[in-house]
């Protein structure tokens, strides 16, 4: 079993996390590849799973993100990547589109994303610390915090659980 000292270690290695704003993303159109590739080595840091070409074809027909232009993504469909990465653990697709559609109703989606991302960072920079969040000024800005709240949440219960996981003893039934 893992000690304590190994995840408050793992909390201050997510204090140096640093994730792309959206200028910080590419300026051109990227292949499905050149995608995953992006996307995986994003989120690669904090322990989110994996993203696949047959996961982000399944957005698309799903309607969750908008199809590529001629087998190319754009920076949009890149930040819902990985925003609905992020979420998808807590929340169904079409749950994470509709608060992404929400939130950017009242926001231009470069700011919403930015917003979201700077957010995040602030929480997983200050792990460990009692920390004080602004009151939120509406319903879109206290949804941003739920969300960056219920992944944040979600790093931290599935790095404490496969440090401490151990092997279960099965308890035969009594009749």
């Amino acid at each position: 079993m893992a000690d304590f000292n190994q995840y408050t270690r793992w909390e201050t290695q997510m204090h140096g996390v640093q994730l792309p704003r959206w200028d910080d993303l590419p300026k051109f159109d990227l292949y499905m590849d050149q995608v995953t590739a992006l996307v995986n080595e994003v989120l690669g840091p904090l322990g989110v799973d994996t993203v696949t070409p047959a996961m982000i074809n399944n957005y698309v027909k799903h309607k969750v993100i908008l199809a590529p232009v001629k087998k190319k993504y754009q920076t949009m469909q890149l930040t819902d990547i990985l925003m609905i990465s992020l979420l998808k653990p807590m929340f169904q697709t079409d749950t994470v589109r509709s608060g992404i559609d929400q939130i950017t109703a009242g926001d231009y989606p470069k700011q919403a994303y930015d917003n979201f991302i700077g957010q995040l960072e602030d929480r997983l920079h200050h792990l460990g610390e009692d920390q004080v969040q602004p009151a939120a000024k509406n319903l879109n800005e206290k949804l941003m915090q739920v969300a960056v709240d219920a992944v944040v949440s979600r790093l931290q219960s599935a790095k404490l659980l496969t440090m401490i996981k151990r092997p279960i003893r099965k308890v035969e039934k009594t009749k």
